[in-house]
């Protein structure tokens, strides 16, 4: 009988053995190409000093925190929502003299008080993985692949990639497509919201074509390059089309050089990540600067959560049931073999109820 205190506040869930071991195989997956690449994981703490959390990106919103105070500092600590930030601080303390450019990886748990409606999750496990010291196309092309890589390895399929410019807008208003400064956040909002009329009224018509240059990366890059801004699109374009030659054909690319949404904190450069089979985005990345330390970085983090729905078949379990009285030495090989075991401690036993698929006689393995 479930009692009322057993149940879960909204937007918490229990993960039973089927899912948690689907999470964890898609962790393992990703972990072990970041480290093949070179990233070196660390490990943050769940809670740290507010001001921290929220002091090393732009965007990052303390009020979707759990925040509460320390009885030891009496300062206010905060249960994180964001992984990024604190790989942000090693960065920028712990690991400051560390060679450059640093490559780091990380998997965690976060939590948010309120999701949005788009995703109703309040807690999800963030992993990713953090290039620090580099602002170059060459960064930027290295962590699209390597998430690319990393989502492959944990069987998703059907990959795309879109790519945004998430300060297109202070490029262009800046000299290009001159825009004041009171009118550039209402632009923006209209940009993000595809609103041709709302861009109007804020006085961006100078920006529609944007509204239109989307869609398949060859496509809507062609448009994005038929947009006279003066040249001050060059730059991005090259780097773009050198970041779509990088991932080659292991990803569908998409571009929507607008998009902001979930850019809060990303300067030149930001995707997002998609498969077959998963609802909404399963990651994002680009480039940011670490505050405090000003030193640049590209990244992106993926929730594995969600990749559980769309990860290939699960390898078949070979479990083994161990009557009493078995060989030790021969479970012991087995489980070094890969084989789960399940050791009888009770006669009413149903070695097929208990998931065991062979059953152990002598020193052989017999299907049940």
């Amino acid at each position: 009988m479930t009692d009322a205190d057993d149940l879960l506040p909204e937007g918490l869930e229990d993960r039973l053995p089927r899912d948690a071991e689907a999470i964890t195989r898609a962790m393992r997956a990703c972990l072990d190409v970041l480290s093949g690449h070179g990233y070196d994981r660390v490990r943050p703490p769940l809670v740290e000093f507010e001001k921290s959390l929220a002091g090393r990106m732009d965007g990052v919103q303390p009020r979707r925190m759990f925040r509460f105070v320390d009885p030891a500092s009496l300062r206010t600590l905060a249960l994180r929502s964001d992984i990024t930030p604190q790989i942000g601080r090693i960065a920028a303390t712990s690991m400051a003299d560390a060679p450059r450019p640093l490559r780091l990886a990380y998997c965690g748990e976060t939590a948010v008080i309120k999701a949005d409606q788009l995703d109703p999750a309040r807690e999800r496990t963030q992993l990713g993985a953090e290039l620090i010291g580099a602002d170059t196309v060459a960064a930027a092309s290295e962590i699209v692949a390597l998430a690319v890589e990393a989502l492959s390895a944990a069987g998703l399929t059907g990959i795309s990639v879109d790519f945004t410019l998430p300060d297109l807008v202070d490029t262009l208003a800046d000299k290009a497509m001159p825009l004041a400064e009171d009118a550039r956040d209402a632009v923006r909002r209209e940009l993000d919201t595809k609103d041709a009329g709302g861009l109007k009224a804020a006085g961006g018509e100078a920006y529609l074509p944007l509204l239109y240059a989307t869609g398949p990366f060859e496509e809507a890059l062609e448009k994005l390059c038929a947009i006279d801004a003066g040249g001050a699109l060059a730059s991005r374009i090259s780097g773009l089309k050198q970041i779509a030659a990088r991932i080659g054909s292991s990803a569908r690319v998409t571009l929507d050089p607008t998009e902001r949404h979930g850019f809060e904190y990303q300067s030149w450069f930001g995707f997002t990540l998609y498969a077959e089979g998963v609802r909404g985005a399963l990651g994002r990345g680009g480039t940011y600067l670490i505050k405090g330390s000003e030193e640049a970085a590209t990244g992106f983090s993926l929730y594995v959560d969600q990749l559980i729905g769309a990860m290939g078949a699960e390898p078949e379990a070979r479990t083994v049931y161990l009557p009493l009285g078995h060989d030790e030495a021969v479970a012991a090989q087995l489980r070094g073999a890969g084989w789960r075991t399940i050791a009888q401690i009770g006669d009413s036993e149903d070695p097929a109820a208990l998931g065991c698929t062979h059953r152990l006689e002598g020193v052989q393995t017999l299907r049940l």
